[in-house]
């Protein structure tokens, strides 16, 4: 009776027929204030209250307090890096320049690229607590931080993704397009370029599941990638399920959330089947139901990101990207 199931743990970065799993009251608690980002209008969503509310439940220990002062700090110092009546693109340009050149601004300590950490395989190091602190991020940690100071400058952005990383988009009206601003490198790039780099399917494209401006509740499912990671990583299966439905909620097409929704499944079987009967021959009568439906739930997700375009990378395509990390510390002497 052994039936085909999948998992496939990510660690870097992003109307359905849900399976209704009761939270626990821990889960419920602490997932209250990523709902109420989810649940209000676009207009009303915060960036940093949504990704507060993520990093808390990871590390209770976050100090909101003193990232929100933080915040408060960096955007004064943007707000002294542009004149009265600056146009949106003037502020996006005194914003990078804030955070990316050295300059009394930031005491001469600009944000930049981790490269002790290419994979992101550091949790701690996609929390906005560490970013602020150590000013060394990830394709995470670095475009939520510019969406969130870009939101409170009052600038029209938006988080965009493609596969395993994390953008942001301007609405640049001397351009009278959305353009690109790569966080990781604060500059500019072109849709093209993510294409060829992050390794875009034709597929992907046609149904426009990357490289798109997000609305800001669809931002806040990137926001809670992290969160299904946290989960994922704890093996708590029912948490896992209850945050990708809140993000697919939000976006149908969020391949990440579907792909964490499969491993959700796949936890659960591995809890209530497989580790209880090795022999998928001895599940009980009265269960082989409820074991066909989780194992038919558990590849419909991967059925349905595949159909819209996703695709893990490859071994070759990872060592490429880690060769150009290695290419990137020797022209910065690490």
């Amino acid at each position: 009776m052994g039936i085909k199931i999948r998992h496939f743990w990510m660690t870097r970065a992003i109307g359905l027929c849900l399976l209704v799993v009761a939270p626990t009251s821990w889960a419920a608690a602490n997932l209250a204030p990523l709902r109420t980002q989810f649940a209000l209008p676009d207009q009303r969503v915060s960036y940093l209250d949504a990704k507060l509310a993520v990093d808390r439940v990871i590390d209770p220990s976050t100090d909101e307090i003193a990232v929100r002062r933080d915040i408060d700090r960096w955007e004064r110092a943007v707000r002294d890096n542009f004149p009265i009546g600056a146009s949106d693109r003037g502020i996006l340009d005194a914003l990078l320049k804030t955070l990316y050149t050295p300059g009394p601004w930031n005491d001469n300590r600009p944000f930049s690229y981790d490269l002790s950490d290419p994979l992101g395989s550091q949790p701690a190091n996609k929390h906005l607590a560490t970013y602020l602190r150590t000013r060394k991020g990830n394709c995470v940690s670095m475009p939520i931080l510019l969406v969130i100071l870009g939101q409170r400058l009052g600038l029209p952005v938006a988080l965009a993704t493609a596969p395993s990383h994390v953008m942001v988009k301007f609405a640049d009206d001397t351009q009278q397009a959305w353009v690109n601003v790569e966080a990781t490198q604060g500059g500019f790039k072109f849709d093209s370029s993510y294409e060829r780099d992050t390794h875009i399917t034709s597929l992907a494209l046609q149904n426009d599941i990357y490289l798109r401006p997000l609305l800001p509740r669809e931002g806040v499912g990137v926001i809670a990638s992290t969160l299904m990671e946290h989960y994922g990583r704890q093996k708590s299966a029912d948490a896992l399920l209850e945050v990708a439905e809140l993000v697919l909620a939000a976006n149908s097409k969020d391949t990440i959330a579907l792909i964490w929704k499969g491993n959700a499944y796949y936890l659960q079987l591995q809890e209530h089947y497989a580790n209880r009967y090795p022999n998928p021959a001895d599940i009980p009568a009265d269960k082989v139901a409820d074991y066909q439906r989780l194992s038919q739930a558990n590849l419909a997700m991967y059925d349905q990101a595949e159909r819209l375009g996703w695709a893990p990378w490859t071994p070759e395509q990872e060592a490429a990207y880690l060769r150009s990390i290695e290419r990137e510390k020797t022209q910065r002497g690490q």
